[in-house]
Formats: structure tokens, sequence, C-alpha cells
């Protein structure tokens, strides 16, 4: 059995990568932009995004958009925050680019989405957080007219 090695700077390339991909989990909150991100881990911007996708399948800014509406969803099923308070305290700027990504990934609005009940009693946090984790890639539309 055989292996190719993997060279040092694709190495050194993904190393880097999972430096962005934990400061995205631990500061989606902050304004963070591909430019800054880069900029943390020597890269140029276009390198980053393009070296990001290959490791991830998704963009740097998928990715956060991601992170921010995963904390979104979990402080709307709180329900003790307005939308637009949800929107700023996730990091976003922009309550219409807010609503239209969380839209894409949920299947719905974030207002339709805080007004459903939710009853997680009983269930452990890692599972409830699996089950309504936000589909990526624009699915959400796909797997809701498929429902209907």
């Amino acid at each position: 059995m055989s292996s190719t090695p993997i060279p040092s700077d694709r190495l050194a390339d993904l190393a880097r990568l999972r430096r962005v991909r934990d400061r995205i989990d631990r500061e989606s909150a902050r304004p963070l932009d591909v430019e800054a991100l880069a900029r943390g881990v020597s890269m140029s911007a276009g390198h980053l995004s393009r070296q990001f996708k290959l490791a991830y399948g998704e963009s740097p800014y998928s990715y956060l958009m991601t992170r921010r509406i995963e904390r979104a969803m979990a402080l709307l099923r709180r329900g003790d925050l307005s939308v637009t308070e949800v929107c700023f305290e996730v990091g976003c700027s922009s309550l219409g680019t807010f609503s239209t990504r969380f839209t894409e990934l949920v299947g719905v609005p974030p207002s339709t989405y805080r007004r459903q009940p939710f009853d997680a009693q009983g269930i452990p946090s890692c599972t409830a957080g699996q089950v309504t984790r936000p589909i990526r890639n624009r699915e959400a539309r796909a797997l809701a007219g498929s429902l209907d």
C-alpha cells in the first residue's frame, strides 16, 4: 500500500485554512471579511478563497454566513429577541441580507421560524443542533418543494 506524501507547502496551506475556519467559528459575531481573514494567515484573499473552497466545499463567506445562521436559529428558538436584534447579535449588518440568507438555508424566513413552536424537552442539545442545522447550497428550496 503506497500513499503519495502531501507536499509541505500544501500541508502549510491546510494548517492555515484550519486556522481561518477556527477563527470564523470563534469570531463569527464580529465583523469579518475575506481580506482580513487572509491577512491573518499571510495569504492573498483570492488564494484563501480558492483553497478554502477546495478544502471545505464552500467559500469562507458562505461558511461564515452558515455559522451566523446556525447561531441565529438558536437565538430565534429562545424567542426573547426580535429578528432585527438577532440579526445584529450574530454579526450581520444588513437585515435584508440576513433574511435572504436565512431563508435560503433554512427554507423559511426568520420571522416565520421564530413563530414556530419548538419543544426540545428531553432532546440532547447535540441532537437538537444536528436536526435544526441549516441546509447549505440552496437545498432548502428544493427540499421544501418536494415536501408539498
